[in-house]
């Protein structure tokens, strides 16, 4: 678990690195914490799904929270047809 979690900050430090360079010295924008977690919650929460077979009890688990966070989280995050369901199907977003 350890190692694991060295390799994913290792993977964030290098994109967050690339993300400043990509700015050529001008101030991130306001709210950069919030902006952060906005970003990585979407295609972490949809990747977990994938990973459980869209079972949001297991996805919760591995998570870390409650179902009923998950739940509202998929919604607002678009991830979710809104069914009341254990298994529930991810919704493809359009190119």
């Amino acid at each position: 678990m350890r190692q694991e979690n060295n390799n994913l900050s290792k993977l964030i430090t290098t994109c967050l690195q690339e993300y400043f360079k990509s700015l050529k010295g001008q101030a991130p924008a306001a709210n950069l914490y919030e902006n952060i977690i906005q970003t990585v919650e979407q295609p972490l929460i949809s990747e977990i799904l994938k990973l459980t077979d869209n079972n949001q009890r297991k996805a919760a688990e591995i998570l870390g929270m409650n179902r009923n966070t998950l739940r509202k989280k998929m919604i607002a995050l678009g991830l979710s047809s809104g069914h009341n369901t254990d298994k529930i199907h991810v919704l493809k977003k359009a190119s």
